[in-house]
């Protein structure tokens, strides 16, 4: 993609996403995403009814009289896109592909994020860590990840998911909140390595798909090819039975996914191309209210 155009879809994307954090989600990812905990604000004389625990004996001590430590909420977030670039993710039938989507809600989580005066990440992923963006302030930074979001080239076709939390659970010292975004098309169970990256971090998972992956249309002979592997084979498209079979299997797979983030206790939405992402993401904040 030319220098121009990157240019000019950076920005169209700048001004859709800004314009939505700046009007629908400021308030709602506020309260989303807490902080990390409490924070250590100043000590103040004891008073009647004053937790003990809360006493700090050493200025207590120097005074002579008792004084209590005083929290408040620590409201800075550390906030990470993990972003699916294997080559299933460029697929799409109706309005868009799957990576445009994600390139979109990716500059809308991230511009509600330094709107809450949080920093944001990004690690793409396929079936390696691709690139790791650390954790910064500001529009100029938000520029650089919606940029690598339209034109990042990955090196790798595949999906490891698993490996990609375990990456989160290790690089990140302190806890985040961190928003994977992918189709979810892994072969491989990472039930494990979610469920350990989610007890340090604070996880949440969007699964974005294509209406084709749901129902297949009726046009006869078709040749369909697996993005990640190469494989090819022709399907019958016109078989009943054929299109029943592949309802009942992406029905099951969803199911089985849904239970793994339940048993995992992450947070899940999932959102098709030809729908409006807005209502996916408030439908996932309103989950964490």
């Amino acid at each position: 993609m030319e220098t121009n155009e990157i240019l000019k879809r950076v920005r169209k994307i700048e001004i859709k996403t800004r314009g939505l954090s700046n009007n629908i989600f400021a308030g709602e990812y506020h309260s989303a995403f807490k902080g990390r905990g409490m924070a250590f604000a100043e000590v103040r004389e004891y008073q009647y009814g004053d937790d003990i625990r809360d006493i700090d004996w050493n200025v207590t001590a120097r005074f002579n009289r008792p004084f209590v430590k005083v929290f408040e909420e620590e409201r800075e977030l550390t906030v990470m896109l993990m972003v699916d670039v294997s080559s299933s993710l460029n697929f799409g039938t109706s309005v868009q592909q799957k990576k445009d989507m994600v390139a979109e809600i990716a500059a809308t989580l991230a511009f509600s994020a330094i709107l809450n005066n949080d920093k944001i990440g990004v690690i793409f992923f396929s079936d390696r860590i691709e690139k790791f963006i650390p954790p910064k302030k500001g529009r100029k930074h938000i520029l650089y990840i919606i940029r690598e979001l339209i034109d990042f080239k990955p090196q790798s076709n595949r999906t490891d998911i698993g490996q990609a939390v375990a990456y989160l659970t290790r690089v990140l010292k302190r806890r985040c909140t961190a928003f994977i975004l992918s189709d979810f098309i892994d072969a491989k169970d990472y039930s494990v390595p979610l469920t350990v990256a989610n007890q340090k971090h604070d996880i949440a998972a969007i699964q974005v798909y294509d209406r084709r992956m749901t129902d297949l249309p009726d046009v006869g002979l078709m040749k369909v090819v697996d993005a990640e592997t190469g494989f090819e084979q022709y399907i019958d498209t016109s078989s009943r039975k054929l299109r029943a079979m592949h309802r009942e299997w992406w029905a099951s797979r969803q199911k089985a996914m849904q239970y793994l983030f339940s048993k995992s206790n992450v947070d899940f939405v999932s959102v098709c191309t030809d729908e409006d992402y807005v209502i996916a993401l408030k439908a996932l904040f309103a989950k964490r209210n």
